[in-house]
Parts: C-alpha cells; structure tokens; sequence
C-alpha cells in the first residue's frame, strides 16, 4: 500500500509526498534526513494522508494534489478530516 500526505511545516506551508510508511517517513522528515525542502521548516505535522493501490497512483495523485492552489489543498485536508 502505498500514501500519498500532506505535511504543515513550521513556517505554515504544506508539502506533499508520497511513502509506503507513514510513521516512518513523518520522523524522517522530523530528523531533518526527508526532503530538502522540509530541512528549514522543522518540526513538520501530518495534516491529510490518502491511500493509493501502488506507486503509479500515488504519484499521479501527488502531481493532481502539488497542482492545486493553497486554498484548494486546505480544502482537501479539511474534507479528509470530515
């Protein structure tokens, strides 16, 4: 199973990636070693995860999602958490 999510950095941007583990991957960005762009904006908090059938989905969705505006991305986050 692979995860497409969303993180909320500490300076309040959203970054989006995709994993196979969740857990794992939230503290890897936490320890600084995730991606490049989350290194300067420690700590970072999941706000939204989804579940795609293998890494072909999970990555045309991670490319559907990084289009989306920041209003739109917030929209998503809060209709997963309805």
């Amino acid at each position: 199973m692979w995860y497409v999510y969303i993180l909320e950095c500490s300076d309040g941007t959203l970054y989006t990636g995709i994993t196979t583990d969740l857990d794992k991957r939230l503290k890897t960005h936490n320890n600084g070693k995730g991606a490049k762009y989350c290194k300067t904006r420690l700590p970072v908090v999941l706000k939204a995860s989804f579940e795609a059938e293998d890494r072909s989905s999970a990555s045309k969705e991670e490319y559907r999602i990084k289009q989306l505006t920041r209003k739109e991305k917030i929209e998503l986050i809060n209709e997963q958490s309805n």
